[in-house]
């Protein structure tokens, strides 16, 4: 190789290709922020941070913490040690738009409550229906959610619910006993798919629900995927069982219209009643794509929420024996138990909070911004995400002490404010907030009063996408006492 070759090549080497990756890894921070921002004139900056690869931006980084090494919490640790803790605020490109994460208690709070800023955002709005509780804004969702928090979270409501979800929990707790040996997330999901389709839409066990059952797996896996309509994906085959479930869904509420079958005091049944402020039913379409969307948002965080339960009970022995003795308490063995008795078993109900800030099933929000913001010295861009990272809040020991360790003891005092936000806030917190607690406490109820279980694999790695949960799926040893 003459001289004039290894000039050209080392001009290549140390010059051109250091030159393409810095555009490549540059790109996306010279687009959104130099190109695009060029036009405004305000001297407010953006918060610190980096807007990673073009196209993916930090979705590779995403998936190295959450799926590859298990260590979700470095993903925003990385950050804060990085540019700095701050206002807790960090741009980024993710999940196909630019972003601004937000990880502390007073911006959370300040986007939770200002709708007029912040939309709400789902990637997967095809999936719920852009009829849904939880897409829709304004009057409708104001409507919608007054009807869901009567017919689902009132006390009088809470009451006659107790009393619907026993039969199916306690029947099934039977079986895990006879069956001996079973995996708590698929026997948790199995029991809380029947008894959600029963309150909403009065659907009984059997081969429908069976088929149900399968169709909903699909549609909650796409829910978190990358929303690309291609056949093979997760996103594609949500959407191909979201069209079986709503030709499931459309048939019932056919047969109601005509009244083919008995009136039914059900979901469906009151959101065929309910009317605008000009009197006008709400529409098949507005009906259908809220029972969807209210099954899927009923079904996943309590089945989840269980299986937690199941583990970190069968790890703490300690923490077992004294529900255990705070039950047995209320005489009521075999026995259905009533929202008046849930309410007195303080001890029961701090088990429960602590399992929902471990299981932390949903690890962040989005919000779309509405028009440009400042917060504290920060430029919040119109169209971008906003990413509340909602798990963050509960793993950091500025806010829990200890945060790892599950210790239902530290809610004999209330957490500091803005720091308990597993289900939302503002005015779109989850309008079925009590419905999970109270099914979650009437399963430990008659759990922990007649039967005992022990981890199979007491060491399984944990999996944190699309949700948290065990690789075994909480393999347990389960007998009656």
């Amino acid at each position: 190789m003459d001289y004039y070759t290894q000039s050209w090549w080392l001009g290549v080497v140390f010059g051109v290709v250091p030159l393409l990756a810095w555009t490549v890894w540059s790109w996306n921070e010279l687009w959104f922020i130099t190109l695009k921002r060029k036009a405004h004139s305000s001297s407010t900056k953006l918060p610190p941070g980096h807007m990673g690869l073009p196209f993916i931006g930090e979705l590779l980084t995403f998936l190295w913490y959450f799926k590859i090494v298990s260590r979700p919490d470095d993903f925003i640790n990385s950050k804060r040690e990085r540019y700095g803790n701050g206002v807790g605020l960090y741009r980024t490109y993710l999940f196909g738009s630019p972003s601004i994460i937000g990880c502390s208690p007073d911006f959370n709070k300040f986007v939770l409550q200002a709708d007029d800023l912040f939309a709400n955002k789902w990637h997967s709005e095809e999936l719920f229906g852009h009829n849904s509780l939880v897409v829709v804004d304004g009057k409708a969702h104001t409507r919608l959610r007054t009807y869901v928090i009567n017919s689902i979270n009132r006390p009088d409501a809470l009451k006659k619910i107790a009393i619907m979800v026993q039969p199916r929990i306690i029947s099934s707790l039977c079986s895990w006993a006879e069956k001996g040996r079973v995996k708590g997330l698929d026997e948790v999901k199995k029991v809380t798919f029947e008894n959600i389709c029963n309150m909403f839409v009065s659907f009984k066990p059997g081969p429908m629900l069976d088929r149900m059952d399968q169709h909903f797996k699909g549609l909650l896996a796409g829910i978190r995927a990358q929303p690309v309509e291609i056949p093979g994906t997760a996103y594609y085959h949500g959407l191909q069982c979201r069209k079986k479930l709503m030709a499931i869904f459309r048939e019932e509420l056919e047969q109601r219209h005509k009244k083919t079958s008995e009136d039914k005091n059900d979901l469906m049944e009151g959101l065929m009643r309910i009317r605008d402020e000009e009197g006008k039913l709400l529409g098949d379409e507005e009906v259908l794509d809220n029972i969807l969307g209210l099954v899927v948002a009923g079904y996943q965080s309590t089945s989840l929420a269980s299986m937690w339960a199941l583990y970190y009970l069968a790890k703490h022995p300690n923490v077992v024996q004294k529900l255990r003795e705070e039950n047995l308490a209320i005489n009521k063995t075999g026995e259905f138990i009533t929202t008046e008795d849930i309410a007195r078993l303080k001890y029961t109900n701090k088990v429960i909070e602590e399992t929902i800030r471990m299981a932390n099933i949903a690890a962040f929000i989005f919000r779309m911004v509405k028009k440009d913001v400042d917060y504290k010295g920060y430029k919040i861009p119109k169209g971008w995400n906003v990413i509340l990272w909602i798990r963050y809040l509960h793993t950091d020991p500025k806010n829990f002490e200890d945060p790892m360790s599950f210790n239902p003891d530290r809610w004999d005092k209330s957490p500091k404010a803005g720091t308990y936000q597993v289900f939302g806030g503002g005015p779109r917190i989850c309008a079925g907030n009590m419905l999970a607690r109270i099914q979650l406490a009437i399963l430990l109820h008659h759990l922990v009063t007649c039967y005992k279980w022990e981890l199979i694999n007491p060491e399984a790695k944990i999996m944190y996408l699309p949700h948290p949960r065990p690789v075994d799926g909480v393999e347990i040893a389960f007998s009656a006492l």
